[in-house]
């Protein structure tokens, strides 16, 4: 119902509204400290939960909307992961898996029976001690662009045998705890097994056989809405019939992410889905930090430092050991076992479930509760400093047996090419490029959103990502940030200005070429950080390839007027935009005209149509035009500015970049060193 006016806010709103806001100002402090955000999120939490300010109370909304974060989560992981690559770390996730998991609890049992907790609590207290958090240490593998590396397929083999586990552990709690009864056993215990492994296979031959049909027809539409509903839809629905199953949501949702992986438009789903993956994200890691009772933290500080030693200790040495045991090498072993050294986020449910068949954490009752809360959060809160504790540990190990296990690779190692260049779109100036291109020796990739003009540019032996060249991981599959430049030759302008923008970030090095259609683009181009447009009005397809065949290094024998005479002593690159802005100290009343321009020709217009040569060249910064300076004869720039009322040209000399000012008479210096755009 819509609220009535005069009527306060729903509750929901509020808390949901909390939650929002906080994220979004630690996400923007920690990004100016330089602090991981995850971290932050949990301390947020902390704060605003009931135990703190209180603004978060009622929690079913809340963890309704962070389960949909770990799911999305999972579900991004599984389309940047593949079938592939999960069959090549079956060894992990069956060995190294089972050996963690019932390692860790038969640690922790050993210990805390010595210590004089009965067996039944110590073996449920190490059930909760073995799962480690799929989600933040995918989230950080993610971040870094390690998922691929040695540790981030040690871990992720670990997680996917525990979430597997955890089929188990929900039917044997019943089993273990005082009364009992319930699981139906043994054969309760192997149904359920059977039945998450049967769901497993019928999900990999629907993403062989049945996904990548249905989602080209989608795509097809040409509709982003459908496309991203379409998306969700396989998500949150695989997610809910594995769940049916008796299998984790969690599993469920990296079991559909492998779906879309073997579709050709995983890219696309990426980008239309990551938007929300953070959003939902954010919410789960802000919710766990509310879970923590800070006064009991402080009432109770030995037994909280104890649990989290226990953890600690445990995890770190009986992961490690697993995963040396499948042969992944020492440094691999080390690193992966202080990254997964914490209690994952499921143990939450799994410890609620215990209480309902009277199982505590050490037998302790309430106190045991909080205690594990206590130090489950804490542990998540350290996690980035383990990994990168992992990370320097795996370094040091590398130093000293150089013939160990490959090294921590980074994200730049897994580039699937270099110094290529990217074309958005397959239209007629993006196909007469890459025949010029790879006719030159360069590997083309192309992004496009038409499925049509994909298969194409495929049958034309170009490498394709389907997908909307505006998402960061439609860009990143297509190798951007290690491109030589970037192509946008059939986009409009202000599509072509939100790509710009995001490569900022993305691809920051490589060199963006944008094809425009007017010289009114150029301004908005040149905001969004582009420094070279060619004008369809003014060239032909032929001179972008030239353009672009100069930026890689690769200049023209001679230019469209068969190169320019030797007394000519300055040509203007007529692709560059140039942006004249005046110093404010030398600035006078006319000096807000100038704007970012392309010079209209390579050297004086008037001299060109009149065959002379000409000695210094000025740019006219309302319009582009090139003129020469008083020092030639014809003194075609005063002429200009005169006939034309544009009062301000600036030099485009080499070394030069002052302005002038014919109707003050003044000389303008500049604000920066450089007028390019790229400066």
């Amino acid at each position: 119902m819509l609220l009535a006016a005069g009527e306060g806010p729903p509750q929901f709103l509020t808390q949901i509204a909390a939650l929002v806001v906080a994220g979004a100002v630690i996400g923007y402090l920690c990004a100016r400290l330089r602090v991981v955000p995850i971290v932050g999120f949990l301390l947020a939490g902390v704060l605003i939960g009931p135990n703190a300010l209180g603004v978060v109370r009622e929690r079913e909304i809340i963890d309704a909307a962070a389960e949909i974060g770990v799911i999305l989560l999972l579900f991004t992981i599984g389309i940047e992961f593949s079938i592939g690559r999960l069959m090549a770390i079956r060894r992990l996730v069956l060995l190294g898996g089972s050996l963690q998991v019932l390692g860790a609890v038969l640690v922790t049992t050993g210990l805390l029976m010595a210590a004089g907790v009965d067996l039944r609590p110590a073996v449920f207290t190490g059930l909760l001690v073995s799962l480690s958090s799929t989600a933040i240490v995918l989230k950080l593998l993610g971040d870094r662009g390690a998922t691929g590396s040695p540790t981030g397929q040690t871990s992720l083999g670990l997680l996917i045998f525990q979430d597997l586990a955890v089929v188990a552990m929900v039917l044997v709690l019943p089993v273990i705890g005082q009364d009992g009864e319930g699981g139906g056993g043994a054969g309760g215990l192997v149904r359920a097994l059977g039945t998450a492994l049967a769901v497993i296979a019928v999900t990999l031959v629907v993403a062989r056989r049945v996904m990548p049909p249905v989602l080209e027809a989608v795509a097809r539409a040409c509709s982003p809405e459908v496309f991203l509903l379409s998306v969700i839809a396989l998500c949150l629905g695989t997610a809910y019939l594995t769940a049916l199953a008796g299998v984790s949501v969690s599993l469920g949702a990296f079991l559909a992410g492998l779906v879309v992986s073997e579709s050709r438009h995983s890219a696309h789903a990426l980008g239309e889905v990551l938007p929300l993956q953070i959003l939902f994200s954010a919410t789960f890691f802000l919710s766990i930090g509310t879970l923590l009772d800070v006064r009991f933290l402080l009432q109770e500080p030995l037994l909280v430092v104890g649990a989290v030693a226990l953890v600690l200790v445990v995890k770190a040495v009986t992961t490690t050991a697993a995963a040396w045991a499948t042969g992944v090498g020492a440094a691999t072993a080390a690193s992966a076992g202080l990254l997964l050294a914490q209690v994952g986020e499921f143990a939450f449910v799994l410890e609620r479930l215990g209480r309902d068949v009277g199982l505590t954490p050490a037998g302790l009752g309430e106190d045991g509760s909080q205690a594990f809360i206590a130090a489950t959060v804490l542990l998540l809160v350290a996690t980035p400093g383990l990994a990168a504790g992992g990370r320097a540990l795996a370094a040091r190990l590398e130093r000293r047996r150089p013939v160990a296990s490959a090294p921590e690779a980074a994200a730049d190692d897994d580039a699937p090419v270099r110094g290529h260049v990217v074309l958005s779109g397959w239209g007629s100036a993006a196909r007469h490029l890459a025949r010029e291109l790879t006719g030159s020796g360069y590997e083309v990739v192309v992004m496009t959103l038409s499925p049509d003009g994909a298969a194409e540019a495929e049958a034309a032996g170009l490498r394709v990502v389907r997908g909307d060249s505006t998402k960061a991981p439609v860009l990143e599959a297509a190798a951007a940030r290690y491109a030589r430049a970037v192509v946008l030759g059939d986009d409009e302008p202000e599509q072509a200005a939100r790509i710009a923008g995001v490569l900022t970030t993305t691809a920051p090095q490589a060199d963006v070429v944008v094809l425009a259609p007017g010289a009114e683009a150029v301004s908005e181009l040149h905001a969004a950080g582009v420094a070279d447009v060619v004008l369809v009005d003014r060239t032909a397809h032929e001179h972008l390839t030239r353009t672009v065949l100069s930026r890689l290094g690769r200049p023209p024998a001679a230019g469209p007027a068969g190169g320019a005479p030797a007394d000519r002593r300055t040509v203007v690159d007529t692709s560059r935009v140039v942006a004249f802005r005046a110093a404010p100290a030398t600035a006078c009343v006319h000096a807000s005209v100038a704007r970012p321009v392309l010079p209209s020709t390579e050297g004086c217009a008037e001299c060109l149509r009149e065959g002379r040569t000409w000695v210094h060249l000025r740019l006219c910064t309302s319009c582009g035009h090139v003129g020469c300076c008083d020092s030639s004869p014809g003194r075609h720039a005063a002429g200009h500015a005169s006939h034309e009322d544009h009062p301000v040209m600036c030099s485009v000399e080499p070394g030069e970049g002052w302005g002038w000012c014919y109707l003050d008479r003044t000389t303008l210096e500049p604000a920066s060193a450089a007028l390019s755009s790229s400066a």
